[in-house]
């Protein structure tokens, strides 16, 4: 890194307001998209010049294998137009066909081009070490090498954005970019790169090439939801992250109290990070006149497990939904089990019938989410975390009418407040057991913790063990309230969707405004962690 760029450092505040300065100054409106295209360079070279070479690889081969996709699709419907009265019903059908599978593997291509990138760099050494420990099980004098391997910044969300585009091409949902700057814009856009969110083609590409006078309500938000950012990531994030490192470095030595405190701990460090995070992207996003997706709605108010994905992380979410699981949901594998399944004798039953038709649904969740737990890193306890949360979906999705039959015998009303937060509890819960494997330094340990949970409580000694995780009594407090800060924004926000927190700011009196965005930037000035001698924590999801 040639100097600190990061998110959390004073340079990468004058490196925005440079930006917006030049951008908005610059005098040919049709070509301020290049302003946004030299910044995004200069920051990914500042962030790292070496992995320059990466980001490359994607743009150009994402920019010609659409363009190849195009120009398949363009000579076929001429072809086609050509030869109408020619050929019959069925040539045609028999040219569109050979057609599909031509185009499909020229999109093969360029996934395994750059999946294939991602996955060596990320995932060589995991499988490399899974593979010598088995064979050395198995008696056999064989070893892999480990490689010493680096994960370019922002690689799985520049990746799934791009190969998202190149999927929409292939499917003929998108136009494809004849500029190959304006496509490297796409790939590369600054605010996005460090993690997410990941964009769809159609809702962001035009917004980076329009031009955007300046704006004062939209740089007075952009503003406010960094400074809400910010405050996430600066006063309560790294203040927790203190602790649970602390923890993660003898992890053997805490008992099954102190460990249920750190995971706790760790659902609102992670989503203060990673929201946090989301929200300063955004932010300088909008000050430029761009809208990015909203990646976080309020997910521990989630009323099931699947709710929550929908909740968090929505962009990854939506990506998986539309490339990945409705492609498995909807093969003509699973419809014909499906079928097949229907026509049996079980089929029949009313648990058969249900059976059978979610069966392609169910299955696909399991799969998806196998996929999530690899993505979010490479160690058998994100597999873990990604089984826990596919296995939860799945038999929700299963078990659903004995689900249904118990409300009903126990003559439960779903829309009673008590039942909501019953709901909101159960999935919190759920939801605390996979964060169990994010904060083990291993599965084993992971499966210990949760054994540790019924076996090994003690409140006196936990107590004692929480004053030597680096965190005084007052830090403790200040996250205790940032806590119960964030807990009432959402609960405003939640019941106020239709709008957001920095419009319904606007109509309160100028000293109330005035008053709490004072009070924000005080806040983070005096409770924030950072300044000389101390090195701001990565977010969690920068290399993902």
């Amino acid at each position: 890194m040639l100097f600190n760029i990061s998110y959390t450092t004073f340079n990468f505040i004058f490196f925005v307001l440079a930006t917006m300065l030049v951008y908005f100054l610059f005098p040919v409106k049709k070509y301020k998209w290049t302003v946004l295209l030299a910044a995004s360079m200069f920051f990914y070279a500042v962030a790292g010049y070496k992995f320059a070479a990466f980001i490359l690889i994607t743009s150009v081969s994402t920019y010609f294998i659409a363009l190849w996709l195009e120009k398949m699709t363009a000579s076929s419907k001429k072809l086609l137009k050509e030869k109408k009265k020619e050929w019959s019903r069925e040539e045609k059908k028999k040219y569109k066909n050979r057609l599909k599978v031509q185009k499909r593997l020229v999109m093969t291509l360029a996934l395994v081009i750059n999946f294939g990138i991602l996955a060596f760099l990320k995932y060589y050494n995991f499988f490399a070490g899974s593979l010598n420990d088995i064979m050395g099980n198995f008696g056999f004098d064989f070893s892999a090498p480990t490689l010493k391997l680096f994960l370019p910044l922002g690689i799985s969300f520049y990746t799934f954005q791009s190969m998202g585009y190149i999927i929409d091409v292939y499917r003929e949902k998108t136009e494809t970019q004849k500029n190959p700057l304006k496509l490297l814009l796409f790939v590369s856009f600054f605010p996005q790169i460090v993690q997410g969110p990941i964009s769809i083609y159609d809702q962001l590409a035009h917004q980076l090439y329009e031009p955007h006078d300046f704006d004062f309500t939209r740089v007075k938000h952009g503003m406010e939801l960094i400074l809400w950012g910010f405050a996430k990531k600066l006063i309560i994030a790294d203040r927790a992250v203190i602790a649970i490192s602390a923890v993660q470095d003898d992890y053997g030595s805490y008992n099954g109290t102190t460990l249920t405190f750190i995971i706790l701990l760790y659902a609102l460090q992670l989503y203060a990070d990673f929201s946090g995070g989301i929200d300063i992207s955004r932010g300088v996003a909008q000050i430029l006149g761009i809208d990015m997706i909203d990646n976080f709605k309020r997910p521990y108010f989630s009323k099931s497990i699947n709710e929550y994905w929908r909740r968090w992380h929505i962009s990854l979410g939506a990506w998986l939904k539309n490339y990945l699981f409705y492609p498995i949901a909807m093969s003509n594998v699973f419809l014909t089990a499906s079928k097949k399944m229907k026509g049996t004798r079980f089929g029949k039953t009313a648990a058969g019938a249900h059976i059978s038709k979610v069966l392609p649904t169910s299955v696909a969740s399991l799969i998806v989410f196998l996929v999530v737990g690899i993505w979010h890193g490479s160690d058998w306890k994100y597999v873990a975390f990604g089984v826990w949360n596919g296995m939860i979906i799945m038999l929700s999705i299963l078990l659903q009418p004995v689900f249904d039959l118990i409300i009903a015998k126990l003559h439960i009303r779903r829309e009673s407040w008590w039942y909501s937060l019953f709901q909101m509890f159960r999935t919190f819960i759920v939801v605390l057991v996979g964060y169990v494997f994010d904060v083990a330094p291993s599965f084993g340990d992971g499966m210990n913790t949760i054994g540790k949970f019924f076996s090994n409580q003690n409140f006196s000694t936990a107590l004692s063990q929480i004053e030597t995780l680096g965190l005084w009594k007052k830090d403790y407090f200040v996250i205790l309230l940032g806590a119960v800060t964030i807990l009432i924004a959402s609960i405003i926000q939640e019941r106020h969707k239709d709008t957001n927190l920095r419009t319904m700011l606007d109509k309160k009196p100028f000293i109330l405004r005035f008053a709490l965005l004072y009070l924000g930037i005080m806040a983070v000035v005096i409770f924030g962690i950072y300044g000389s001698g101390y090195s701001a924590a990565d977010f969690v999801y920068m290399q993902f």
